[in-house]
């Protein structure tokens, strides 16, 4: 069994034949699917397939960075309030980018503290973007983390000391496609610090592992993912899933 710990199910991309990319998700063995918010656009879709899929699809409620622009104190409130209502298995997706647009980068930090806060308060893990920003991001977590806190840091791409230094604050990487390709250097850092860290990801529809890359991802993809980890490390992809899955499940709670 293997668990898809980032996928945007509700993307439109993905609506095309969503019952059937689903469905090839379980039937590869992805029983389990957790997905992240971005803003208040993308939570009605979320909550209809988790509503749909209530055994395998599950929501997360967040503000994602790449979206904190300046009405970034109404979103934050939005999602205040489906934390009081509705149950989620964590607080995501949530950080920093400095890729695309350094315009808000003090309210994606001023943002990025409040959700933290929230995950304290209601006892979930967080689930952390963190594009070219990973320092930043494990800086800002250090200084909350009071021995509670834990989470993803989702699409990790970042060295081996980076990694040390999650695996030290208690966290997960989450690995995805990028490892299948050429020029990564997932592979190296896994087999530097091993697996008891690590989880499964997609990011479905980006990121395709090969030999989709650069076509639309997909939860049933997670299966290629496990088998170029259990290349590296010379074990089986079925152990990779038995391990990640054991990882997940304690993260999630599920």
């Amino acid at each position: 069994m293997y668990i898809d710990t980032h996928t945007h199910l509700y993307e439109e991309q993905l609506n095309i034949d969503e019952r059937e990319m689903i469905q090839r998700a379980i039937d590869a063995g992805v029983s389990k699917m957790y997905m992240p918010n971005c803003d208040s656009t993308t939570i009605d879709a979320m909550m209809r397939i988790a509503g749909t899929w209530p055994a395998n699809c599950y929501p997360m409620m967040g503000l994602h960075p790449c979206y904190v622009k300046d009405n970034y104190k109404d979103e934050l409130a939005i999602v205040t309030d489906w934390l009081a209502k509705e149950k989620f298995y964590a607080i995501g997706e949530i950080g920093l980018d400095y890729y695309w647009d350094l315009t808000h980068t003090a309210q994606q930090k001023e943002a990025f503290a409040y959700q933290i806060d929230l995950a304290l308060q209601y006892n979930l893990p967080i689930v952390i973007h963190s594009r070219e920003s990973t320092q930043d991001c494990i800086d800002m977590v250090r200084s909350k983390q009071n021995g509670k806190l834990n989470g993803i840091f989702h699409c990790f791409g970042g060295t081996i000391e980076e990694a040390k230094q999650i695996i030290d604050l208690g966290f997960c990487m989450g690995i995805g496609g990028v490892v299948t390709f050429k020029k990564s250097n997932l592979p190296d850092v896994i087999k530097e610090v091993g697996l008891s860290n690590i989880v499964l990801e997609t990011d479905a529809p980006y990121l395709a592992p090969m030999p989709y890359r650069g076509k639309r991802n997909e939860s049933a993809y997670v299966p290629l993912i496990a088998e170029k980890i259990g290349d590296a490390m010379q074990i089986s992809k079925e152990e990779i899933a038995r391990i990640t899955t054991a990882n997940a499940e304690k993260l999630f709670g599920v």
